[in-house]
């Protein structure tokens, strides 16, 4: 009885999870996916699915590379709703040289003054790159219209110009994909009680956050506005289920390759030269400034 259970728990897991040993070349289409749900804990590992995740998103990023792509990923949702862990996770494993991350501050006076998207464009790919926003020109329609920090006619302007925006950004060839983490309120709750009591999370909690929770309903409306104009067919949002932080971030990682037919164009490994020895004595080590080494 163990040894079938043990081989349907494994035939179960070898479905849904990604193939490691691939042919050099070889397509992806197989990642977008077959309706098998895995339980973590129970049908995967997390830990070593997030590992198999990382290395595809690996070959993702030399595709990107090799076929000069530019991308860009949004990260929108609530406060608290895991976007910064998913894109911690995302990028862990790549090149900060082709995977950016952008997370803008409150505007100054002088970018206050430009046309809204200016300080975006300013941080788009090049070829053969790819940029995360983690929130991005949407603040305009979600914490700016529910804090007041824009205007009536700046806010509908913003709705009636972002569709048009994003439409501009693909027919310039890039890549747009957007992602909306959607946590209940009780979840957030949790979060913002977790983020109190851990000092080594507390800094993420701004006045804005403990203003925003006054107005949870507002933000709902504005999102459901926000949707029913930019959720178009060119360029949709992806709601990611983000009450389980670690399933959240499968997900969102799964889907991201999902929608790229990459192939795997890993760098096969090099042949490592002798280190070249020479009669160069080098100073006394002695004089060199070490730091204490407290811990051995």
């Amino acid at each position: 009885m163990k040894d079938k259970q043990s081989k349907n728990k494994a035939a179960i897991e070898h479905r849904g999870a990604l193939a490691v040993e691939k042919d050099q070349g070889k397509s992806h289409k197989h990642l977008r996916g077959n309706g098998t749900v895995l339980h973590i804990g129970e049908d995967c590992k997390y830990d070593r699915e997030l590992r198999r995740l990382q290395m595809e998103l690996v070959k993702l990023q030399e595709w990107v590379r090799h076929e000069k792509m530019r991308v860009v990923v949004l990260f929108e949702g609530r406060d608290a709703a895991g976007k910064g862990g998913a894109i911690k996770r995302v990028t862990e494993c790549l090149n900060p040289r082709v995977c950016r991350v952008v997370a803008l501050t409150t505007p100054t006076e002088r970018e206050q003054t430009q046309w809204y998207f200016q300080r975006y464009v300013a941080h788009l790919p090049a070829a053969g790159e790819m940029l995360l926003f983690d929130r991005s020109w949407y603040n305009r329609a979600g914490v700016e219209r529910v804090m007041g920090f824009c205007t009536e006619d700046q806010y509908h302007e913003f709705m009636q110009s972002c569709p048009e925006f994003e439409r501009m950004l693909v027919r310039s060839g890039i890549r747009l994909i957007k992602y909306w983490f959607s946590v209940s309120d009780e979840e957030q709750e949790r979060r913002f009680q977790d983020r109190m009591q851990n000092v080594t999370k507390r800094w993420k909690l701004s006045p804005m956050d403990i203003e925003s929770r006054k107005h949870w309903a507002d933000y709902s409306r504005a999102k459901d506005e926000m949707f029913a104009v930019t959720d178009t067919k060119l360029v949709p949002w992806y709601v990611v289920n983000a009450e389980n932080k670690e399933a959240a971030r499968l997900n969102v990682i799964r889907h991201l390759l999902s929608l790229f037919d990459y192939k795997d164009l890993t760098p096969k490994p090099l042949p490592l030269p002798p280190i070249a020895k020479s009669n160069y004595v080098r100073p006394p080590i002695q004089e060199q400034n070490f730091i204490p080494e407290i811990y051995r």
